[in-house]
């Protein structure tokens, strides 16, 4: 069978990789930081190409120290070194993991003591969306170590280099884009009224994996007579019947890149009330879609689309952005929201995302994924169709 869906490498150069590390320690410099240190999988994964589903496990902290010259050092559970050790790190140093009394903190002090012999200040990511992947005691612990040390916030070094997508990691988005498109596309062929919304779920996300998707660990919607009042839920035994509605919003992975769009449907018939909704949110969409450029800042795109929902008569909006940043994970900086103020640049992939209630507290939620160009955006989901679809 020939493969639809656009070409994109898994993977990445070790040129570029290089690429990310000077480009993070010209951030620091600027921010005064003599090293970086990261403890989650994204930044982890950003830095090293390090990819695993270890990182379900809470057990073991992983380390990763970005000096103010040089490559990075892994400083990880000795589980884990030969899998790292297959990245272009060529320094990876290991402890035997667990161990609470010193789990490789010891490691870690000495590391950082090596790369920061005078001193200095340690970045370290505080700000929104980020967290730090240790526990607080050893967190501590290693602050108090570190006398002559002092920590900082680094949110801005990876923030402003993981906004901006390369070439590479936007075909990764845009190859799981299309694979979602395609299930998006043939789910009326094999969801019927009769189903529970938990076949419906399973059927799309065995259609997904056999278009191509590596794994789907985000997957959300619900059904409901004439529409629902919740987008976030897991699947449940309500049967899908005539005249429910279904929404579907898939994070699909290719390549360790993400998509994030979903998808309305109805079956049978649908409302007057619910046609009117789904075509505002259509509308908000496409305004969306086209005014995102680079130069405008996030809080405008949110204007755009707030612009349309409220001449259509919505009051308020249900979700607080509507559309956010796409890359590794499935929601990543910025938000389309007013007072985020970032300014758009070329590169960035965003999902935009309008929402609105009707029909006594129902809801009707549309997203679709773009990359912006020099001159404007472009999709990488394939469009939602016009009207509401009914499945019959």
């Amino acid at each position: 069978m020939t493969d639809m869906h656009p070409a994109a490498d898994r993977g990445f150069t070790t040129q570029e990789f290089e690429q990310r590390t000077a480009a993070a320690q010209k951030i620091m410099a600027g921010l005064g930081l003599d090293a970086l240190l990261l403890t989650t999988e994204p930044e982890v994964r950003y830095f090293t190409g390090f990819d695993t589903i270890f990182w379900l496990s809470p057990t073991r902290p992983w380390f990763v120290v970005i000096p103010a010259e040089g490559a990075p050092i892994a400083v990880i559970p000795e589980i884990g070194g030969p899998s790292m050790s297959l990245t272009w790190i060529s320094d990876v140093r290991t402890w035997l993991a667990p161990q609470p009394e010193d789990d490789g903190i010891s490691l870690l002090v000495e590391t950082l003591r090596e790369v920061m012999p005078n001193g200095g200040t340690l970045g370290l990511p505080m700000g929104h969306e980020t967290h730090v992947r240790i526990p607080a005691a050893d967190f501590q612990r290693l602050q108090e170590r570190l006398d002559g040390v002092s920590v900082a916030d680094g949110t801005d070094v990876v923030r402003r280099l993981r906004m901006v997508k390369s070439r590479s990691e936007i075909a990764k988005i845009a190859r799981i884009c299309s694979i979602a498109s395609s299930a998006f596309e043939e789910l009326p062929n094999y969801i019927k009224a009769g189903d529970t919304e938990r076949q419906a779920f399973a059927k799309f996300k065995i259609d997904l994996l056999q278009k191509g998707a590596d794994d789907v660990p985000y997957l959300v919607g619900s059904s409901g007579l004439g529409g629902f009042e919740d987008v976030i839920n897991r699947p449940t035994d309500r049967m899908i019947e005539d005249g429910s509605m279904l929404l579907l919003d898939t994070g699909a992975l290719w390549g360790g890149y993400s998509c994030d769009f979903d998808r309305n449907y109805a079956f049978g018939h649908a409302s007057d009330e619910a046609r009117s909704a789904y075509d505002l949110a259509w509308r908000a969409t496409e305004a969306g879609l086209q005014a995102a450029r680079p130069g405008i800042t996030t809080t405008y795109l949110w204007g755009v689309m707030a612009k349309v929902l409220e001449d259509g008569g919505c009051s308020g909006h249900q979700i607080g952005r509507m559309g956010h940043g796409l890359g590794m994970q499935v929601t990543e900086w910025p938000s389309l929201m007013p007072g985020d103020n970032t300014v758009i640049e070329e590169g960035m992939v965003l999902t935009l995302e309008p929402g609105l209630s009707f029909g006594g507290g129902k809801m009707m939620l549309h997203e679709e994924n773009i990359v912006i160009r020099e001159d404007g955006a472009e999709l990488l989901s394939r469009r939602a169709a016009r009207e509401l679809p009914i499945i019959t």
